[in-house]
Order: C-alpha cells, then structure tokens, then sequence
C-alpha cells in the first residue's frame, strides 16, 4: 500500500495496516465498513465525503497517509509484535524526514504495541521526542503525536462522533484550515 504523502504535510495519519479491500484496491480505508472517510469529513477535514480513490488528494489539504504495517490482514491482530514495533521506528523516522505538525496513530493498541506505552488511551497527545528510543534520530521540537481508535468496522463500539473529535483536535493542533464540522458541535 503506497503511502500518500508530500513535502509540506501538516498532519500525518498512520493507520495500522491496509485490510484486504484496500490492498485490493490500491487506496487507503477502502473496506466497505471503514468510517475512516466519514470521520474525516465530519471533523470538517474534507470538503465532501470522500471515495477511498480520492486518498491520493489528501496531501493536497496538507494530510498525509501511512501505515505502521505494510502487509494486509483481515484483522490488524494477525500483525506480530515485532512488525508494530519495526512500522513505529520507520514512523519515527518519517516525522524526522517530514517534519509534521501532528502525527495521529489510528489504532490505540497498536500503538501501545509499537512504541512501549501499555497504557495508551484514545486520546492521549505525546511529544513525539518521548517515543524516541534511538539518540541519533533527530525530531522537530513540538511535533506532536495523537492516539486516536482504529476507525475500521471491527471497532464500531467506538463512536463516529468521538473519531471525529479526535481527527478535528489533531487537525487543528496541526495547524489545517477546516471546514465546519458536519453533524453539529464536535
């Protein structure tokens, strides 16, 4: 799954790993379940409610798309340990290559997995300057990582509205210039 990402991006989103619809596809939260898009368009990220096909555009709002994992699953618990842990030094490394404002893990567990923090909530803002286990890897000051839930169809007791919320703090934190948010006060 190829990431869709630019120079300039202000927020970086980093889900877990491509399902099976979106390998199939070559487009990023293409399960027909996923409320990834309509997250995003509720947070007032995008203009209209997306097709999967339009995760190429996303760069040009200043988001970019990545992934911890690059192989596909059915359900992101299929992943090892070591896979997580591997895809969050290469995370890392992109936020030092890019220099976001923002970086969202989609998916609490495997960030918990990934970067050593069992205790990680759906919520949570961290410098990204504590996840770095390496000394030579060199972060922006300020950069800012955000623990967001897994927005696939397999974690549904988690509300869209919530998501959203997330999505739009991050935004926001990233420095993007939104819509209103769709559905009321977020």
């Amino acid at each position: 799954m190829p990431d869709r990402i630019a120079p300039g991006v202000r927020l970086l989103l980093c889900g877990i790993n491509p399902g099976r619809h979106s390998f199939e596809q070559g487009h990023h939260y293409a399960g027909p379940g996923n409320r990834f898009w309509p997250a995003l368009h509720a947070a007032g990220i995008t203009p209209g409610l997306w097709a999967p096909e339009r995760d190429v555009e996303l760069p040009t709002l200043g988001v970019g798309l990545t992934n911890l994992a690059s192989r596909w699953t059915r359900a992101a618990a299929e992943l090892e340990a070591a896979e997580l842990q591997r895809g969050g030094q290469r995370l890392l490394g992109r936020v030092a290559e890019l220099e976001p404002r923002v970086v969202a893990v989609l998916g609490v567990g495997a960030f918990r997995i990934a970067f050593a923090r069992p205790a990680a909530q759906a919520g949570d803002r961290l410098d990204a300057r504590e996840l770095v286990g390496d000394a030579t890897l060199d972060l922006r000051p300020g950069a800012e990582v955000h623990v967001l839930p897994n927005p696939s169809g397999l974690n549904a007791h988690f509300p869209l509205a919530e998501q959203a919320r997330l999505l739009r703090r991050a935004a926001l934190a990233a420095g993007l210039s939104l819509q209103p948010p769709r559905g009321g006060r977020l």
